[in-house]
């Protein structure tokens, strides 16, 4: 049983990982759209950081797998890996977002 509880415990770690980067790169748009963008650029370090160890934990359990260990799939685990797809998604959507608003900004100042 506490094999079961510990694989639960790294799924809550990829959720809340996964949910602090995205949560923080929104962040970071913000501050892109005040035109903060080393404090923007500073929070995006920060939120892959927060993916880097949502995506390690992630990785821990398929190797697990792969090495024989069984557990049982679970809506859980499932909703884990759907918070990690989207959030390294918006992740990169924002960093683009964010290059955009430094180009538009430079522009502006050209103008």
């Amino acid at each position: 049983m506490s094999e079961v509880r510990n694989i639960e415990m790294e799924i809550f770690e990829i959720i809340s990982n996964g949910g602090n980067a995205k949560s923080t790169a929104y962040e970071a748009l913000s501050k892109a759209h005040e035109g903060n963008f080393a404090e923007a650029d500073q929070l995006v370090e920060a939120a892959h950081q927060d993916l880097n160890k949502a995506h390690k934990t992630q990785t821990q359990l398929i190797q697990a797998e792969i090495n024989g260990d069984k557990f049982e799939k679970s809506l859980l685990m499932i909703h884990a890996q759907d918070h990690l797809m989207t959030s390294i998604s918006e992740i990169s959507l924002i960093e683009q977002m964010i290059k955009m608003l430094k180009r538009i900004d430079e522009l502006e100042k050209r103008a």
